[in-house]
């Protein structure tokens, strides 16, 4: 049985026999299957992953004729070290989202269901891929349940905030289709296969002008992707109209399909176009990600408002990552998006957690919480802590290699970058003080006298206690992780140092 095949499509078949008609109660039961199942296999195939790696790059390699490969479009499966820690980080939040689901009281829960479902099944796709086709396919697959929950299930201007996430993604979807179309058609591989690309391009090249523009599409197609400044304005307003479980698994891992395409794809196979970019990347990634949306993070009063400008603000370390074109700066952001996407699921949760004992997430009618409900107090610290990059948390050790990364060619941004650790300690801390520890508001005391508070429920608690546990386990055992990243990256970048530019062939 290949159990990366089932991780993806056994929530899509269980969102089918959903759609179909299954009762109430037993559809509810098999929505629990598809959301664990992933997970689980996730984790058994994590445990596998070292001795099955030491046969060939990617391990559990399989392939699927799919009718299609006179275009040179197959299903072919398969992780390595890059993919393998962000499948399993999909396979947890969505574990996390799913669970956190299916407690909550949202209309047509079982439609919402469902798309979460596709959702997961799209997301387990696209790190699983080895073909370039399905890893676009699967993402999309993924982006439209997305754009559907926004604009039905979605808080405040959520009309709005779908049209603007559907025109923004739309467009850096499209130009990243255009970049990797150009791959393919460049290489003279004809094969849309990772694999087989890379040895196309290490053995004939591709021009130093191919591949500055090529790399300039998916820079920025990807980027858009990721909420690249000035192309971010979707991210804050989608995600603070959000529904959270699509909140937890759009921050916390669909976003990293832009990253994830940088480092698997465009780095290795476009070194020469990417050394013309990085400075430009830097500099948007430290200056605009990180200085000025951390800013504008600092003077938000809504508390969803300023996760989603968190989230977008730590994008820029990952970013100023790539722009390294190293192991060590490739490998660090590889560990950062598997530890943000555990910290901004959990950070999303709370926040509607606190929303429902508080009804508002304007953080000024916040205040005294943490004698209501001190144990969300304690995830909430926690996560806030996280998020800043204290050690002990898996935050921690994907910024400090991104640091030491950058330090070397990017002197000042790096000094920019560092300050932002002080500018989410300042927003973070404070949003923490104004919600759970500041004192008690008039409109918190009328909120109060209606409907008591009541600390995190069993429902709340468990999908919690996943995301910090994982986000634990990597800040105090950091090596199970960064081993088979470091392995793959050398592999593939060793490789790519070999490609020599054929500027007169290939242009």
């Amino acid at each position: 049985m290949d159990l990366l095949l089932v991780a993806i499509f056994s929530p899509l078949v269980l969102a089918l026999a959903m759609v179909l008609g299954l009762p109430k109660a037993l559809a509810r039961s098999l929505a629990y299957v598809g959301f664990a199942l992933p997970a689980v296999i996730s984790i058994v195939l994590w445990c596998q992953y070292g001795a099955a790696a030491k046969e060939s790059t990617y391990a559990f390699l399989t392939s699927y004729d799919t009718g299609l490969a006179k275009l040179g479009i197959n299903l072919t499966l398969g992780l390595n070290g890059i993919s393998m820690p962000l499948f399993v980080m999909a396979g947890i939040v969505g574990l996390a989202a799913g669970l956190f689901a299916l407690q909550s009281k949202a209309e047509r829960l079982n439609t919402y269901v469902v798309l979460l479902l596709i959702m997961q099944g799209g997301l387990m796709g696209v790190f699983a891929s080895v073909d370039v086709f399905f890893f676009y396919f699967f993402h999309e697959l993924a982006l439209i349940p997305t754009f559907i929950m926004v604009g039905i299930w979605g808080g405040r201007d959520r009309n709005y905030a779908a049209m603007k996430m559907t025109i923004y993604l739309t467009i850096g979807a499209m130009l990243s289709l255009i970049g990797l179309i150009a791959i393919y058609y460049k290489s003279g591989a004809q094969t849309f296969d990772m694999i087989a690309l890379r040895e196309a391009v290490l053995t004939e090249g591709l021009s130093t002008v191919a591949q500055q523009y090529i790399f300039g599409l998916l820079m920025f197609g990807f980027g858009i992707l990721v909420s690249l400044w000035p192309l971010h304005t979707w991210a804050p307003l989608g995600y603070g109209a959000a529904p959270s479980s699509v909140a937890m698994l759009h921050a916390g891992v669909l976003k990293k399909f832009g990253l994830y395409g940088l480092i698997q794809i465009a780095l290795p196979l476009l070194p020469q176009g990417a050394s013309h970019w990085v400075l430009i990347l830097a500099s948007l990634g430290v200056v605009g990600n990180v200085l000025i949306i951390g800013i504008v993070a600092i003077a938000q009063r809504d508390l969803k408002q300023l996760i989603g400008y968190s989230s977008v603000m730590h994008m820029g370390y990952a970013f100023l990552g790539v722009a390294c074109i190293s192991v060590m700066g490739s490998g660090g952001v590889v560990f950062m998006m598997v530890a943000h996407g555990f910290s901004a699921a959990l950070l999303f949760l709370l926040a509607t957690s606190i929303h429902h004992r508080t009804e508002t997430f304007d953080l000024d009618e916040m205040g005294g919480l943490v004698k209501h409900a001190p144990v969300l107090a304690a995830f909430f610290v926690a996560a806030t802590l996280a998020s800043i990059g204290l050690p002990g948390f898996a935050n921690f050790w994907g910024e400090l290699t991104i640091f030491v990364a950058a330090w070397t060619q990017f002197k000042w941004l790096t000094v920019i970058a560092i300050g932002g650790v002080v500018i989410s300690a300042i927003y973070g801390l404070r949003a923490t003080a104004k919600v759970f520890f500041g004192p008690q508001t008039e409109a918190f005391d009328k909120v109060l006298a209606e409907k008591p508070a009541t600390d995190l429920t069993w429902s709340e608690r468990l999908p919690a206690l996943i995301l910090l546990v994982s986000l634990l386990a990597l800040g105090f055992w950091p090596k199970m992780m960064s081993e088979p990243i470091n392995d793959s990256i050398t592999e593939i970048y060793t490789a790519a140092e070999a490609i020599v530019p054929q500027d007169v062939a290939r242009n």
